[in-house]
């Protein structure tokens, strides 16, 4: 979910107002996402570098998330809205923290589409802790070596049991994906596009799933479609 701040730059506006109309389109697109029968959608929301942004920014993201968290709660119910998180929760403030938890908590049984939340979240990051992890369970006896493959390494991960993503949509016109989901992302297909997150509409994400719905996903095999001599 990129262009936030120059979006708001754009508008004359300050960065907090681009962030806040960026939690405003998380909701309108969650709904909509929920009605296309999209099964999980996940957000980057705060990556693990966004720490070094200056503290009053950090600060009031935090708030933010604290607000999003409770404003949420009647919208996830409503629709059937199961809300997860992934990434190192162990920096998140307690303030923000204790109130996804009771989100993630109530939406727990909801049995609709999964609104997926990469909070302080690097994906080598997240694949160091998966090893450390793997390294325990082997040191304990519990897992032995031999049995680690890209099955059982992908158990460890932040997305267990959770297919891997479809498409890969990246806003605000940046030809990169900055250390998100990258062993997912193995066979993902990727769209870019120059709009900034807040301005990213229904129509724009359709524009997205309907490139997607054009492309040939051959994951490391030959074309299917026939062509001419």
């Amino acid at each position: 979910m990129d262009g936030n701040g120059r979006w708001a730059k754009a508008q004359r506006k300050l960065r907090i107002q681009g962030h806040r109309e960026g939690a405003k389109n998380i909701r309108t697109l969650t709904t909509f996402a929920s009605d296309l029968g999209i099964e999980i959608l996940t957000l980057y929301a705060f990556s693990k570098e966004n720490w070094s942004r200056p503290k009053a920014e950090v600060d009031l993201l935090m708030k933010l998330l604290k607000l999003y968290a409770i404003r949420e709660r009647g919208l996830f119910m409503k629709n059937n809205v199961q809300m997860k998180v992934i990434g190192d929760l162990s920096q998140i403030p307690a303030f923000a923290r204790k109130e996804l938890d009771r989100t993630i908590e109530l939406t727990s049984k909801n049995t609709g589409m999964i609104l997926q939340l990469a909070l302080n979240y690097g994906s080598r990051d997240e694949m160091v802790r998966a090893t450390k992890k793997i390294a325990a369970e082997v040191a304990a006896g519990r897992l032995k070596p031999e049995e680690i493959d890209e099955n059982r390494f992908a158990d460890f991960l932040d997305t267990a049991h959770q297919p891997d993503p479809d498409l890969l949509i990246r806003t605000s016109g940046e030809l990169r994906i900055s250390n998100y989901l990258l062993w997912q992302c193995a066979y993902a297909e990727f769209y870019f596009t120059e709009k900034f997150w807040p301005e990213f509409t229904e129509k724009e994400l359709m524009k997205a799933i309907e490139a997607y719905q054009k492309r040939e996903r051959r994951f490391g095999g030959i074309s299917s479609r026939k062509t001419m001599a």
